[in-house]
């Protein structure tokens, strides 16, 4: 079995229908801060992250406690919109998170399967640094929830989960916060 710990991205300094891609405000750097805290007894470990910035910034102090380099997987990234404006693309998520995968087009379930591929090629306990949506897919596919959200990931949380045979298993979910959608 491999054990992998699931960390949602710091508080991001804007939100999805204010910035394609934020980096980290002073919270959700503390927020990165504690959860290398907490994380760093159990390595050194491979450390994977999503290439948007939140996500590698949250990634770094754990790193840097570590020693080890961040190593960038596109497909632990954030689910991609289908709409560039800022405003629209706010709206889509909102009404995302109410739906089903099987109610959702083809290329968000590419997307979605693409998060799970990149998990269940991981060979070593892993840290990956990801998104809110990507976190919700490893916790539904290892429950068989069909939700797009079934759980609320508190920023900076860490859900854990196992391959075991082939597939994902849940161990815990990460503690839950306000979470904001727009």
């Amino acid at each position: 079995m491999t054990r992998l710990y699931l960390v949602r991205h710091g508080r991001a300094a804007a939100a999805w229908d204010a910035d394609y891609d934020p980096g980290l405000d002073d919270t959700g750097r503390a927020e990165a801060e504690k959860t290398a805290r907490g994380l760093a007894s159990l390595g050194p470990l491979e450390i994977i992250s999503s290439p948007l910035a939140r996500a590698r910034q949250t990634a770094m102090p754990l790193a840097d406690r570590w020693g080890v380099s961040v190593r960038i997987e596109e497909r632990v990234g954030e689910i991609p919109s289908p709409v560039n404006d800022l405003k629209a693309r706010g709206e889509w998520f909102g009404d995302l998170v109410g739906k089903n995968w099987s109610a959702l087009p083809r290329d968000l379930h590419a997307w979605r399967k693409g998060v799970i591929d990149a998990l269940l090629s991981l060979d070593r306990e892993t840290v990956v640094f990801s998104h809110f949506i990507a976190i919700n897919v490893a916790v539904g596919v290892a429950t068989e929830d069909d939700r797009v959200v079934s759980f609320w990931p508190g920023n900076g949380s860490v859900t854990v989960v196992e391959i075991d045979n082939g597939a994902l298993a849940l161990i815990q979910r990460g503690s839950q916060g306000e979470t904001e959608l727009l």
